[in-house]
């Protein structure tokens, strides 16, 4: 193999992730970021590795439920309304995918990736030491009565996946997690999912194993690619980098860089939230999801996250007050034990990198041969980090897969 140096934007879990994997191909990586590693979604998110979450929301049924949630303070969708304008062409190709083929196609591809994620996830580990930092409680979702429809769709098309899933009833939600209100009609229990005590410390851990195999990171702004020969140079303020490959991962900001290489991807941005309760990480045993409301808690070293919420609003608009303060009012109304009066830690605010059907993009450059891309995961950035690095591996070094690619590429949208 000729081209061996290679060069990575983005120093999160996708980029780390597509790091190690092309080091075990022989490759030698520089990974570029403006941030520390493992800084950004990869430190915020709600931890979950959800094997499960091949259907998503570009639903017919979720479709027919958005002013319903928009007019609800405590809902899971809230608007930035200044960004409306700039988002009207997004939101336009997300309607055209909530049909009944479309959402099926979409699940039949995220369910293709996901069933790999794991074991993709343990090559990795097998190589660091975790230290407990990646627990296998499994991931219960609990509902109430008024959203018993979305929640039946979903599971007969997980069943029709060969999805592993446990239906709970009101008693075996209780046994499992019994300081959770009984406002639940409901639940599901995904048993093999598993979470992370804490991701910032899993990105950094898996970040030291790439150092230590001999990779490079530069702590530095991108703002322009160029090429010479079919190779990219990566332009920052002062420096000019030449390689001979690139990989894009760097989530939601990824497409100030694939705009410059002249690609449509209409990625944009759900922004999501975290806070904290310090002392109260023993309330439960595993995460859990309140589905009718759009977040969750996860147990982790930090305390009790408290996650989720989706807000469309782009990347420059400030963290909403209200979506911090829907975070603190949901947790309360789930959980005993939580007294009204206690205070949170933290207020977080983060980027899932979404296209509008849903499917993220991994794979090659429409335009340019020696580049790759890995982003546009959604809420399964996380849980999808190691399978994608993997598969783009792979496509680097031209080794077939059995897998079905052709949905994940860039020029679905061209």
């Amino acid at each position: 193999m000729k081209n061996k140096n290679l060069a990575i934007i983005g120093a999160g879990i996708q980029g780390i992730c597509n790091a190690l994997f092309l080091q075990k191909k022989g490759y030698v990586v520089n990974l570029f970021d403006k941030e520390e590693p493992g800084c950004s979604a990869s430190y915020g998110n709600a931890g979950h590795f959800s094997p499960y979450a091949s259907l998503q929301l570009n639903r017919y049924d979720v479709l027919s439920d958005v002013p319903s949630m928009l007019t609800n303070s405590r809902g899971p969708l809230a608007l930035k309304w200044n960004y409306i304008p700039k988002m009207i062409p997004w939101l336009s190709k997300f309607v055209l995918n909530c049909s009944q083929k479309k959402m099926m196609y979409t699940a039949k591809y995220m369910h293709q990736i996901l069933d790999l994620s794991l074991s993709a996830y343990d090559e990795l580990f097998d190589e660091i030491n975790l230290e407990g930092l990646v627990e296998n409680n499994g991931i219960m979702y609990v509902w109430e009565n008024k959203g018993i429809k979305s929640r039946e769709l979903e599971i007969k098309i997980r069943n029709e996946l060969g999805i592993k899933q446990k239906i709970l009833n009101k008693k075996e939600v209780h046994d499992l997690e019994p300081n959770i209100k009984p406002f639940y009609s409901g639940g599901v229990f995904y048993e093999y999912a598993r979470h992370a005590k804490n991701p910032k410390k899993i990105t950094q851990k898996l970040f030291k194993k790439f150092l230590d195999n001999g990779g490079k990171f530069k702590k530095i702004y991108i703002k322009d690619i160029n090429f010479e020969n079919k190779k990219p140079i990566l332009i920052t303020d002062n420096s000019k980098f030449k390689f001979d490959k690139l990989v894009i991962a760097c989530g939601a900001f990824s497409k100030k860089l694939t705009d410059k290489l002249k690609e449509k991807i209409p990625l944009d941005t759900e922004r999501g939230y975290h806070i904290h309760f310090k002392n109260y990480s023993h309330l439960v045993s595993r995460p859990v999801v309140w589905a009718d409301r759009g977040f969750g808690v996860t147990p982790m070293e930090q305390g009790l996250r408290v996650v989720g919420t989706v807000e469309l609003g782009g990347l420059e608009n400030p963290l909403s007050k209200s979506r911090i303060k829907n975070l603190i009012l949901n947790a309360k109304d789930m959980l005993n034990g939580i007294p009204d009066n206690e205070e949170h830690d933290d207020e977080w605010l983060g980027f899932r990198p979404t296209l509008p059907d849903f499917l993220p993009v991994i794979g090659q450059s429409k335009n340019y041969e020696n580049v790759f891309y890995s982003f546009g995961h959604h809420h399964l950035g996380w849980t999808l980090g190691a399978i994608s690095g993997k598969i783009v591996s792979k496509m680097i070094v031209g080794e077939k897969t059995n897998l079905e690619l052709s949905p994940y590429s860039s020029s679905r949208f061209n």
